[in-house]
């Protein structure tokens, strides 16, 4: 009797010591590249492990389930995981049960516009280019710039959706109601014409002063942005793209152009909310390559300072078509 009881305590030991082994030593990997295992909402523990098995994720099913007898109180989450690396049941059960699924990451940059959205989302395998711009282009200002984690599936739609509802958040958080969109498309030029932050507020001011007093903007961007519209941007800005008759090129159109040129963050929003109280009615890029700008009240300040940009860059190449960073016409009345 002694002899069995014995016999049966080492069997005991035994097994457990190779279920441990098997739950939380061995790594598997059974699969060449990596793999993804959705699990939907309500998928019960014998399905979890049943696909993990045939993914080569672990070795057995029952493994899977081996592996939650210690952590009775951690579920599995739903979602789309992906495995590629080599893991003991233990790490698969509690990635699962961590909901760490599988998320593909974008970063939005501040001012970008929906040429860049559509490369981005493309890059990111969630719509083509060709599919993605209209949407964009649509939604033009209202996409907001910022860090997101999407999962694998996520369409082009719902990437927009998420853009604009966070665009939505942020808008109520600085301002009550509706987004005028005056507003938003000031905010878009002050995106695109500002490198320091502490220059938002100024160069926003520089604009409001030009639209109250019925001059042309002449914002080197809109002309970008109107080349882009148009198919034709080079890379830099030519003397055609300035004289281009392009509703949105406001060197040829006087006012705001009929909608933003990118999607602005916080910063430039709240910028054309609240722009600097200045007589300031032009300003052009610094010479010494900071970001900042040289501000001026009148045109013959300007000229000087449009000068002293064009000596400082003598001694730096520029391709055909170059001129000086700066909108509220650099170089121009």
């Amino acid at each position: 009797m002694r002899r069995f009881v014995l016999f049966l305590l080492v069997c005991g030991v035994i097994l457990a010591a190779a279920l441990h082994y098997l739950v939380r030593v061995e790594r598997h990997a059974g699969f060449a590249e990596p793999v993804f295992i959705d699990i939907p909402r309500g998928t019960p523990m014998v399905e979890i492990g049943r696909r993990l098995e045939a993914a080569g994720v672990v070795r057995h099913a029952a493994l899977f389930l081996a592996a939650r007898l210690p952590n009775p109180r951690l579920y599995p989450q739903a979602g789309e995981y992906r495995f590629a690396e080599p893991a003991t049941p233990h790490e698969v059960y509690l990635r699962i049960a961590r909901g760490d699924v599988y998320l593909i990451e974008m970063v939005v940059p501040e001012g970008s516009d929906a040429f860049d959205l559509a490369a981005l989302v493309a890059q990111a395998g969630f719509a083509s280019e060709q599919d993605f711009l209209p949407l964009a282009l649509a939604n033009e200002g209202y996409l907001f710039p910022s860090k997101y984690r999407f999962p694998r599936r996520t369409t082009g739609a719902e990437v927009a959706a998420a853009m604009r509802r966070q665009f939505d958040r942020v808008w109520s958080e600085i301002a009550p109601g509706e987004p005028s969109r005056a507003t938003v498309t000031l905010a878009s030029l002050v995106e695109k014409e500002a490198v320091l932050a502490d220059e938002r507020t100024r160069i926003a001011g520089v604009f409001s002063n030009r639209l109250r007093l019925g001059m042309k903007l002449q914002c080197d961007p809109t002309a970008v942005y109107a080349a882009r519209l148009a198919g034709v941007w080079r890379g830099t800005i030519y003397r055609s793209d300035l004289d281009r008759a392009h509703p949105y090129n406001t060197y040829h159109a006087a006012g705001l152009p009929p909608g933003p040129i990118a999607n602005p963050g916080r910063a430039s929003l709240e910028a054309a909310l609240h722009p600097l109280e200045t007589e300031d009615l032009y300003f052009v890029a610094a010479p010494d390559g900071s970001g900042a700008h040289i501000f001026s009240k009148d045109y013959d300040a300007h000229e000087r300072a449009v000068s002293e940009y064009r000596r400082g860059q003598q001694d730096q190449p520029q391709g055909n078509g170059s001129r000086p960073r700066g909108g509220a016409a650099a170089g121009s009345r």
